[in-house]
């Protein structure tokens, strides 16, 4: 599902009640030129260096936020959020971790969400300073008016896609 898209890839295929945050992955094209899916043992790694400042549950797996601090931004913070993932030990809040380096697995949807094939959700956005992380789960960031998603596409390198 891209950014924005207000049609829902899963269960009924309705309706969303607002633009998705961010970006969906579950196929992929191989080198071969195969197209192969996404499963519980892909690994997610880190898109930038950063810290882990939030891990919330979402309605497959658990949902992982890092900020990354970039030159001249003051008074907000750039974050990745990697959402329906398995994490694994070791994984906890303040845990700086590097590009590149294995933040967690996909989570497998449990039997009653057998029509949503294990996915990555990815968002990225702006958090401006006066919004806490502890503030931040998937019911209150829709809503939070000093948070401005950005399109993950126009900001991940060709390289990962």
């Amino acid at each position: 599902m891209l950014f924005n898209a207000m049609d829902k890839w899963w269960g009924n295929q309705g309706k969303r009640e607002r633009p998705h945050e961010g970006l969906d992955l579950c196929l992929y094209r191989d080198r071969e030129d195969r197209i192969l899916r996404l499963d519980e043992k892909t690994k997610i790694p880190a898109l930038y260096d950063g810290v882990v400042v939030r891990v919330v549950d979402d309605f497959i797996g658990k949902s992982v936020i890092v900020e990354h601090r970039l030159p001249g931004s003051d008074n907000s913070r750039f974050c990745t959020i990697y959402g329906h993932t398995n994490l694994p030990r070791g994984l906890h809040v303040d845990r700086i971790v590097k590009a590149g380096d294995i933040l967690a697995t996909l989570a497998r949807p449990n039997k009653s969400q057998s029509n949503i094939p294990p996915h990555l959700h990815i968002s990225l956005g702006w958090i401006f300073n006066e919004i806490s992380y502890e503030n931040l789960d998937w019911d209150t960031m829709d809503t939070l008016k000093p948070l401005k998603w950005v399109d993950p596409l126009q900001v991940i390198s060709r390289h990962f896609l």
